[in-house]
């Protein structure tokens, strides 16, 4: 049965013009990898899901392909692609643009629906407040990404972890003047493209067969590059420093970016990064030549309804091996005076960033310093939340939140432009934001750190350290190692558990790695 039926759409077809209608399957024997392994092959394709508190997978996974709509901007020029035609423009305000076509499409939130219906999934680049701010641009971008990239897509599949369902969710277009009659041919055609997702969902996907090969708890790193010397990464730490004691500043997030060589799915490594580092927000993004894959622990900015909200996370510590030894971490987490104070400038910059689009006097620390425990970390983590202003909506949040605090400095303007002096090489999507923007009004992304590109069979991993007046040269550099290691290992890890099939070799087949849960 698909909901809601066709006499509601039409009801609603007078406020919006973007109706989600679904079917419910049942999905006791599928999981979000087998489901989307089915569409890894196309060229443009997303899978978005999370753990919360690195233990228990959240509610949904969101799976969706072949947008209907391509948006993107690179050095003012932007590039609509739509029905296999492609249209270009110059523009100083990609927001701007991107915002007026989303505005095009009117979505109702239905309470019995899940969270996204249909949108816009993608990313925006680091430097995306170059086009809103005077601010020096890197030396060099070798890695030419894009600086704003989405795909829109009105068929989403969602996994539904908690009643074990799948729902498929297609969309209602309804143009202006339809009258009952053409509704009713717009609903028939999105129950095609339901009919069409369930067919194609009973076919057998790819490399059903087990993988018998252990995961490995030894992996060699190999040939890996950074594009500074650790005499280079230093050298900028002691730089910064001299920022700081000259009061431009009280702290600067300095990165490195690695890369590799490899011929590994991209989808293997995925498969093994969520179940090593699950996180809040864990996406796979296929978008032509590029794949992004990630799993950041870190809220950007979020927005439902009228609710707009960031979440700092600063203050790292191991996990323990035994829940007293976790008991002891945490208390000397919360007593270091060093992560307590740089945490208190970050919750004080999310403050300022959510008061600039919400009403006056809305702004609250929903709670302060509270520590949350992932696979193999801890962090200190605060919320701050507000009303957002009429006036405004999730673009301006987003901008005023653009880029967060955690992965730029503070004061973030003039720590983005000794970025740019002492960083030759953009950071392209590194320290920007993934995410959906809904037809429905809702968004929800994420801080783009724990992230790996793909890109003309390489591999590359960017990670950074906070930099603040008393820092440790050495240990701000081996933190950066440090965060990028866990990236690296899981692309070995894949290469190891998945080589090149050889000749002969049909007892395994190298397309599916055993799904589950992770418990710690």
């Amino acid at each position: 049965m698909t909901t809601p039926q066709v006499e509601q759409v039409i009801a609603m077809a007078k406020e919006y013009n973007l109706i989600p209608i679904v079917r419910t399957l049942l999905a006791d024997m599928e999981t979000p990898i087998r489901i989307f392994r089915r569409f890894a092959k196309h060229d443009r394709a997303f899978l978005l899901e999370s753990v919360e508190g690195g233990v228990q997978w959240a509610r949904y996974s969101f799976i969706g392909t072949d947008p209907f709509l391509m948006f993107s901007v690179k050095k003012g020029e932007v590039v609509i692609e739509k029905e296999g035609k492609k249209y270009t423009n110059v523009s100083t305000k990609p927001v701007e643009e991107l915002k007026s076509i989303l505005r095009q499409y009117r979505s109702p939130e239905l309470p019995e629906m899940p969270p996204f219906t249909g949108g816009a999934i993608g990313f925006f680049g680091y430097d995306l407040l170059q086009y809103y701010e005077k601010l020096p641009a890197h030396q060099i971008d070798d890695m030419n990404m894009q600086d704003v990239q989405f795909m829109f897509c009105d068929q989403v599949i969602v996994f539904d972890h908690v009643k074990q369902r799948i729902l498929l969710v297609a969309n209602v277009h309804v143009k202006d003047g339809d009258k009952d009659e053409d509704i009713v041919r717009a609903y028939e055609a999105a129950e095609k493209k339901l009919d069409e997702a369930a067919n194609f969902l009973q076919q057998e996907g790819p490399g059903e067969s087990f993988n018998r090969r252990p995961i490995p708890t030894h992996v060699e790193l190999g040939d890996v590059r950074s594009n500074l010397t650790k005499e280079q990464f230093i050298a900028n730490i002691e730089k910064s420093k001299e920022y700081i004691r000259a009061g431009d500043i009280f702290q600067v997030v300095l990165s490195q970016r690695f890369h590799i060589e490899t011929e590994v799915d991209p989808l293997h490594v995925y498969r093994v990064l969520r179940t090593m580092n699950p996180s809040p927000y864990m996406y796979y993004l296929k978008m032509d030549d590029e794949i992004i894959v990630g799993t950041s622990p870190e809220v950007l900015v979020k927005v439902e309804g009228d609710r707009v909200e960031t979440r700092p996370i600063a203050g790292t510590r191991p996990r323990g091996a035994t829940e007293e030894e976790d008991v002891k971490l945490e208390q000397d987490l919360l007593q270091d005076e060093k992560e307590r104070a740089e945490h208190l400038m970050l919750v004080d910059l999310g403050r300022n960033d959510l008061g600039r689009v919400s009403d006056f006097g809305t702004v609250k620390c929903d709670s302060f310093m509270e520590i949350e425990r992932y696979s193999h970390v801890m962090h200190l983590v605060s919320k701050v939340s507000g009303q957002i202003r009429k006036d405004k909506d999730f673009f301006d949040a987003f901008l005023s939140c653009m880029p967060a605090g955690t992965v730029s400095g503070a004061p973030k303007l003039r720590a983005m432009e000794i970025i740019a002096e002492l960083e030759p090489q953009a950071r392209g999507t590194y320290a920007g934001g993934i995410g959906y923007l809904g037809f429905s009004g809702n968004m929800d992304s994420c801080i783009t750190i724990r992230t790996i590109v793909f890109k003309k069979g390489k591999a590359y991993v960017q990670a950074g350290a906070g930099i603040v007046w008393d820092s440790v040269p050495e240990s701000e550099y081996q933190e950066s190692v440090n965060k990028a290691k866990a990236l690296l290992t899981a692309i070995r890890t894949a290469e190891m558990m998945f080589p090149p099939q050889s000749k002969g070799d049909a007892v395994i087949n190298q397309d599916y790695l055993y799904e589950y849960n992770p418990q710690t």
